[in-house]
């Protein structure tokens, strides 16, 4: 009688702890966000050009890792590479009168469009900043980007760089979650924000751009 009296209690107590386990085992993965959000082509006057663009894998599946320092924070998991894509897409249709997507990374023998120029952006670097008390849901993210405008051939252009930076506008969201996911997509619409205005400033691209009015110009004359 004593080991069935002392059977009950024990399994209620191992049922007790499985459920803790499980608890705490569902703790144990990353925070994760698939960037979603909507990003408006620009209003503006297109660049007169025919522009090819590349996105390589790590850019177009880009996502950003980083595991908790401590056992009171959350690993996270940020994926932001579908999104990418689309803002870009958007952007460049809105900016450029022709806009091609590349078979393969421009190089010597690609069988690629004939374009203008090609874009081949990069994410060099993404930091975030998770806020103080974990009632206030605002969250920071930086991004630097590397741009390479090449010929068909893979030749170089122009190579800058170029940040980003959103922040979540409201602390009153359901989760951390949505408050990581639309400081991304600010962080995005920056990004945009910043090429549009930016791009013919750069002086290569500059200096690129006047080369090819000058041959019209003297065609004219």
């Amino acid at each position: 009688m004593s080991g069935l009296m002392i059977s009950v209690p024990d399994r209620g107590r191992l049922n007790w702890l499985a459920v803790i386990l499980l608890g705490l085992l569902a703790g144990c993965g990353p925070a994760e966000v698939v960037v979603k959000g909507n990003f408006p082509a620009p209003l503006m006057q297109k660049v007169p050009i025919t522009l090819g663009v590349w996105y390589d894998e790590d850019f177009a599946h880009h996502e950003f890792f980083e595991e908790a320092k401590t056992k009171t924070e959350s690993s996270w998991l940020v994926r932001t590479g579908e999104a990418q894509v689309q803002m870009w897409d958007s952007l460049l249709n809105g900016m450029f009168q022709r806009v091609l997507p590349m078979n393969g990374k421009p190089g010597p023998g690609q069988m690629n469009p004939s374009v203008d120029a090609v874009l081949i952006p990069h994410v060099e670097e993404l930091q975030y900043a998770i806020p103080a008390h974990t009632s206030v849901k605002v969250y920071e993210i930086w991004m630097r980007y590397r741009l390479q405008l090449v010929t068909t051939g893979g030749q170089p252009i122009a190579d800058w760089t170029m940040t980003a930076y959103g922040k979540t506008p409201t602390a009153f969201l359901q989760s951390d979650q949505e408050a990581v996911n639309l400081a991304a997509v600010m962080a995005l619409r920056d990004a945009g924000a910043n090429f549009a205005t930016h791009f013919t400033r750069v002086p290569a691209v500059q200096e690129w751009l006047q080369q090819r009015q000058t041959p019209a110009r003297e065609a004219t004359l």
